[in-house]
């Protein structure tokens, strides 16, 4: 029987490791078309994922222009929450006044649902464009300001002592020592907020629009076209995906040594 070195093994581990997510996915996929196919559901309840296919297929038209205007509000929303959410981080890591007032209201915003904030924004913006940016600025603002002012404040002190003995000024303590250890929250804060964008679009465009996915779903729904409901939700999962790796590209590309690595000391992406 042949040995493996350790070398191999932790190869072989990390080769399955890193396509267990698909593996999941294909699985999941395959028992939800057995079971459709089994249990004989009709497609108005649940339709199978061949079906979704064919039928995002057939569409791919329509849903492609509604996913246009999705993608764009969810992009200028996700823009505008990153810019707004730095600047109130770096107000709150200057001014600890500013942060003590403001920080508790950030956190008591986020227990309103935004389900509930939607329909008044909706009412004061009407049925624009600009409601449904603004419904994305509140879904993404609060990860990127908090996780970025974490991050802020998560500098070693005694580097920061060390820079002043040595004479460094505010702004070099800042660009060499503060910045870099802010720079990991930041981008976990991105993440977390791509992968929300699109869905506060959505959401805004539930409401009340003309174009994108959250009108185009409402309207499946009611014409009880679920295989294009869930071709729109598929839609939703690709792209919101492609954000999350978009910003994991870039976060790789400006901090390469943010790495994780596993327990034996090896780089796992």
């Amino acid at each position: 029987m042949k040995r493996y070195t350790n070398t191999e093994l932790k190869l072989k581990n990390s080769f399955f490791i890193k396509r267990l997510p698909f593996l999941s996915v294909f699985s999941i996929i395959m028992l939800w078309e057995a079971l459709v196919r089994i249990l004989k559901i009709p497609s108005y309840i649940l339709p199978g994922p061949y079906e979704v296919g064919m039928s995002l297929f057939e569409s791919r038209k329509i849903i492609l222009s509604h996913t246009v205007v999705t993608s764009t509000e969810a992009i200028l929303g996700f823009i505008l929450s990153t810019i707004t959410g730095l600047a109130l981080a770096f107000v709150m890591n200057r001014w600890k006044t500013v942060k003590s007032i403001l920080y508790p209201l950030l956190v008591i915003s986020q227990t309103i649902p935004i389900i509930a904030l939607a329909p008044l924004i909706l009412i004061w913006m009407g049925v624009g464009v600009l409601p449904k940016i603004m419904v994305v600025v509140l879904v993404c603002f609060f990860p990127i300001c908090v996780s970025t002012t974490e991050g802020l404040q998560s500098a070693d002190p005694d580097m920061i002592n060390l820079m002043k003995v040595m004479g460094a000024d505010h702004l070099k303590i800042f660009r060499e020592v503060v910045l870099p250890s802010a720079l990991p929250q930041f981008f976990s804060g991105l993440k977390i907020a791509a992968t929300y964008s699109i869905m506060g679009a959505v959401i805004g465009e539930w409401l009340g629009a003309k174009s994108g996915l959250g009108i185009y779903m409402t309207r499946t729904m009611s014409s009880y076209r679920t295989d294009l409901l869930f071709a729109s939700i598929v839609v939703v999962v690709v792209t919101s995906i492609f954000l999350f790796m978009i910003i994991e590209i870039i976060e790789k590309l400006i901090i390469p040594w943010n790495r994780v690595k596993d327990i034996k000391g090896d780089d796992v992406k």
